[in-house]
């Protein structure tokens, strides 16, 4: 049985099934990915929730997993060497969890880095302008009476849809295959309607490209259990 008593984060979170690959997440744009990830590629995990609406993930035992202080984060008993590791970053996870796999990411260079690209372009793109968009829509910035901000990043916002929408043309996924590319993005997109109520603000309805991508996401049975995971209390 793996050892991980060395892991202080497994003192606050104590691991049940410490075999099995560790998730501390949170079901949000960001933690989603990582749980689409785990249900797709069928690897036994156990999940964690770490409640963020009362700051767990600056908790010092997640910090001492991610020094970053954000979910989600992962410890894989059975690391790349045979002993645990810790990944945190949600692109860093989808990378390392695709490679462990050998799912959803091609082994073909020219691929391999296209599917980055889009990895990356979520990352640095559309889950800080969504976020910061919700913040505004959802959160305490509705009650700001400068609107100009909120503006701003529902411009961006409608930029990075039309990438989207653009590259989707034609295209069932956003890479060749369906990918850490589509996972990654997925949860996002799907927050813009359910979570943000965006739908109207951003014109969704007429980025038919990517509505038709959305709809086949939400259509397999990983991503739909994902979207819940970890579960919040009832």
């Amino acid at each position: 049985m793996p050892d991980l008593s060395s892991f202080p984060i497994t003192q606050r979170w104590p691991a049940s099934h410490p075999d099995r690959l560790q998730l501390y997440a949170a079901p949000t744009p960001n933690g989603v990915k990582v749980s689409i990830m785990l249900e797709e590629t069928g690897l036994a995990y156990e999940p964690h929730l770490i409640d963020i609406s009362h700051n767990e993930s600056k908790d010092p035992a997640f910090v001492s997993l991610n020094p970053n202080g954000r979910i989600p984060a992962i410890l894989d008993p059975a690391g790349p060497d045979g002993n645990p590791i810790a990944v945190w970053e949600s692109g860093a996870i989808l990378i390392y969890l695709a490679d462990k796999t050998g799912q959803f990411i091609s082994t073909a260079p020219a691929q391999r880095y296209e599917t980055l690209a889009w990895v990356f372009f979520q990352v640095s793109g559309i889950g800080p302008t969504f976020g910061q968009l919700g913040f505004f829509l959802r959160f305490a910035g509705k009650d700001d009476e400068d609107k100009r901000p909120q503006q701003r990043f529902a411009d961006e916002s409608k930029r990075l849809l039309g990438i989207l929408d653009r590259r989707l043309e034609g295209r069932d996924w956003i890479v060749d295959d369906y990918s850490i590319a589509d996972i990654a993005t997925l949860g996002w997109v799907n927050a813009l309607v359910e979570f943000y109520a965006a739908g109207d603000i951003l014109g969704l309805s007429s980025y038919s490209n990517l509505q038709a991508w959305l709809a086949r996401g939400l259509a397999r049975p990983a991503v739909r259990r994902g979207l819940h995971i970890p579960a919040k209390p009832a």
